[in-house]
């Protein structure tokens, strides 16, 4: 492993992209005196650092709230990182046909070192909050974190796994343990308002011919049209499909 000896950074660098840690570790949209309590950089200097980011896609600023989150730019390498462009292009038709079926916002989500992130969105009516959009990191308790949760490798997810388990009950651990087992063999995970009141889900596995989990397709909307487990017609349906779209990459379900 080669060592990296001190004077050959760039501090500025290094300085920049502690700012965009901090930024992603709070979760949240930040306004700019948030962001300079949280990083103590003059601020002169900050202005300058996220007027650049922005610049260059890294950072968005809502003009209507002044908020910064992270942007498109840094997405985009996400995906390359993860290489998971092929994935989205070939199971794009079925994430719209799945938002025509279920009338309900349909997402796509990927795993990332800080947790499963949504990285499409096929959302018609935008005025309904749904807690969630394209960047946004998914709690172990919602549909596609307990699908993850489920088929992801257990050392990939360890760290974060354990975070989440401190920010619920010990019950409720124990309760995402136990249903795990039923998601493995159901291959679908449902949740009730995991995120904001009246909005829930219900997620379905993408995998591979290794069984490898390529991603999670979440269905969102209010909570009185998404079912709350399998014996369900829109559930059957994201059952069938889900085996459809795994096949496309070589997954052979033994779900009946």
């Amino acid at each position: 492993m080669e060592v990296i000896k001190k004077g050959t950074t760039i501090q500025s660098l290094q300085i920049g992209m502690g700012i965009l840690d901090t930024i992603a570790e709070q979760n949240s949209p930040l306004k700019f005196s948030d962001i300079q309590d949280l990083t103590q950089i003059t601020k002169s200097n900050l202005y300058k650092y996220l007027n650049t980011f922005i610049q260059l896609g890294i950072l968005f600023r809502n003009k209507d709230t002044g908020e910064y989150v992270l942007g498109s730019k840094l997405i985009e390498y996400g995906m390359a990182a993860v290489d998971q462009e092929n994935v989205i292009d070939r199971i794009s038709p079925f994430l719209l046909e799945i938002n025509k079926r279920s009338s309900s916002t349909v997402l796509f989500s990927s795993w990332t070192q800080n947790g499963p992130m949504i990285v499409k969105d096929i959302n018609n009516n935008r005025g309904i909050n749904i807690g969630a959009q394209i960047g946004t990191f998914l709690p172990i308790r919602s549909a596609a974190g307990k699908v993850f949760m489920a088929f992801m490798d257990e050392h990939t997810i360890h760290e974060w796994k354990a975070k989440e388990f401190m920010q619920i009950p010990q019950e409720m651990a124990r309760q995402l343990e136990d249903e795990c087992m039923l998601i493995r063999e159901k291959e679908i995970a449902f949740a009730r308002e995991p995120l904001i009141s009246s909005v829930s889900s219900v997620a379905i596995p993408v995998l591979n011919y290794q069984k490898k989990l390529l991603g999670s397709v979440i269905v969102v909307g209010f909570s009185e049209f998404i079912p709350v487990n399998e014996n369900n017609e829109l559930s059957q349906y994201l059952i069938q499909i889900s085996k459809e779209i795994s096949g496309s990459f070589g997954y052979r379900s033994r779900v009946k």
